[in-house]
């Protein structure tokens, strides 16, 4: 599982112009059923994306395809997590 924390970087002015495509990219990983789910941090501006199914490379690969991440208007760190104890309803995620 991982945790993606995007934080606005230097071209956060640009961020109308490809709210779009960021838009797109979000919903494509939620119809790949691989971001579980996907939020504002608060209370800095940001997003926060949760992510499961998929390796450590290919988050990095899909994350690097966001327009925001490839026109610099967010920073995108990564965190990967293993659980160790959950609630049962989040079983599918060992």
């Amino acid at each position: 599982m991982f945790i993606v924390l995007l934080s606005f970087a230097k071209n956060k002015h640009l961020a109308s112009e490809f709210m779009a495509g960021h838009k797109n990219w979000i919903q494509q990983g939620l119809d790949d059923k691989v971001f579980l789910v996907v939020g504002s941090k608060q209370p800095v501006p940001g997003g926060c994306i949760i992510a499961h199914g998929l390796s450590a490379n290919e988050l990095d690969a899909r994350v690097a395809k966001d327009p925001f991440v490839e026109q610099e208007i967010v920073s995108a760190e990564i965190i990967q997590v293993t659980p160790n104890q959950l609630d049962d309803r989040l079983a599918f995620l060992q």
